[in-house]
C-alpha cells in the first residue's frame, strides 16, 4: 500500500467512527460536536483526492457554518442544553437496519464496476471567481450576521439572566 492509501483508509475510518459516535451520543450538544469533526474529516478526504475547492467548501459552509446554525438552534429552543432531558440517539431498529443494509452491499458488491474511471483535473481558481467574485461582501456579510445570531443566542440562554 502506498502512503496516501493509508492516509485515505485512516481518513475513511476517523469518518465512520465520528458519523457513528453522532448517531450513538446521547447529549445533544455532543452529537452537533461529533458531526462537525465527521465533516472536517469529509473535508480532509476531499483534499486527499485533489479537490482542494471542494474541500475548503466542506470546511466553511457544513463545519463552520451548519455546525454554527445547529448549535444556534439548539440554543434558543432548549434552554438545558447540557442536560439528560435534551438526549437524542438512535435505538436499536436503525442499528439492524444499517446492518441488514451493509450485509447486502457486500453481497452485491460483486456487480459494482471494477476499473478506475479516469478523473480530469479543473482550475478551481476560475470557478471560484465565478462563485465568489460579485458576491464576496455579501458572504463576508452574512458570516457577521451568523456570528452576531449566535452571540445573541448565547447572550439568550445563558444561567442568571435577569
Amino acid at each position: 500500500m502506498i502512503l496516501e492509501e493509508l492516509a485515505f483508509l485512516a481518513i475513511a475510518v476517523v469518518a465512520v467512527v465520528t458519523a457513528l459516535l453522532a448517531l450513538l451520543t446521547r447529549e445533544l450538544v455532543h452529537t452537533i460536536i461529533w458531526i462537525a469533526l465527521f465533516f472536517v474529516d469529509l473535508s480532509a478526504l476531499y483534499f486527499l483526492l485533489q479537490a482542494p475547492f471542494l474541500g475548503v467548501l466542506q470546511l466553511g459552509v457544513y463545519a463552520g457554518a451548519v455546525t454554527i446554525l445547529l448549535l444556534f438552534g439548539v440554543m434558543v429552543t432548549r434552554k438545558r442544553i447540557f442536560s439528560r432531558e435534551a438526549a437524542t440517539g438512535i435505538g436499536p431498529g436503525p442499528i439492524v437496519l444499517a446492518g441488514l443494509t451493509l450485509t447486502f452491499l457486500a453481497l452485491g458488491s460483486e456487480e459494482l464496476p471494477q476499473n478506475g474511471v479516469v478523473v480530469h483535473a479543473y482550475d478551481p481558481t476560475l470557478l471560484s471567481q465565478t462563485l465568489f467574485n460579485a458576491d464576496g461582501p455579501w458572504l463576508l456579510l452574512l458570516g457577521l450576521v451568523m456570528l452576531s445570531a449566535l452571540a445573541g443566542a448565547i447572550y439568550l440562554v445563558r444561567e442568571g439572566r435577569e
